[in-house]
């Protein structure tokens, strides 16, 4: 079995302020530097053979830190992105309550309202994932990523029938195993 650490980047100030980021590539403010840094530090003593990361800035520079203090080099992989989040991008919540009720609401029941489906984000990480765990049977590898790529890949793992959990902090983490092409929670 692979064993997959997943980790959200750390923060940008696009976070702190609640926009929402989709593809933009804000890079990661001090605070994010600083979450990235303890991330390294945390997994110091785990036997990590590969890193791979999203190719925006947030996730690559995330990856970059804690592969700096591993000696790897990071895999970048565009698959590994968050979803598109089309014209909302940079918007707070409110701001896209106020300019596009309607399809907020649709956003929110799962529907395509605007940007990427929940479908679409899913296939694509999911297949990603795929992908590492053949290149890594029964190694450790780190694959650092957004919030809206974890949720899909722990639900795919089982761990979120409803994709109804809560979303994940900055540089938050989650472990799945993958065998045979199935994915499965480990913490």
């Amino acid at each position: 079995m692979t064993t997959l650490i997943l980790a959200r980047h750390g923060e940008t100030d696009w976070n702190r302020d609640g926009r929402f980021q989709g593809h933009a590539d804000p890079p990661l403010n001090a605070r994010g530097r600083e979450q990235a840094r303890e991330l390294a530090e945390l997994l110091a003593d785990e036997p990590i053979e590969a890193i791979y990361s999203s190719d925006l800035r947030r996730a690559h520079e995330t990856a970059r830190i804690v592969a700096d203090r591993k000696g790897l080099e990071v895999v970048v992989d565009p698959q590994l992105r968050e979803r598109d989040v089309g014209h909302w991008s940079g918007l707070t919540a409110a701001e896209i309550e106020e300019r596009f009720p309607d399809q907020i609401r649709l956003w929110r029941e799962g529907a395509v309202a605007v940007g990427e489906s929940r479908e679409s984000l899913a296939a694509r990480v999911v297949e990603a994932a795929h992908r590492i765990a053949v290149a890594h049977p029964d190694e450790l590898v780190l694959v650092v990523t957004h919030g809206g790529a974890l949720r899909m890949l722990r639900h795919a793992a089982g761990r979120d029938e409803h994709l109804s959990a809560p979303g994940f902090g900055n540089a938050e983490l989650l472990k799945i195993g993958v065998l045979d092409g199935g994915f499965r929670g480990l913490d």
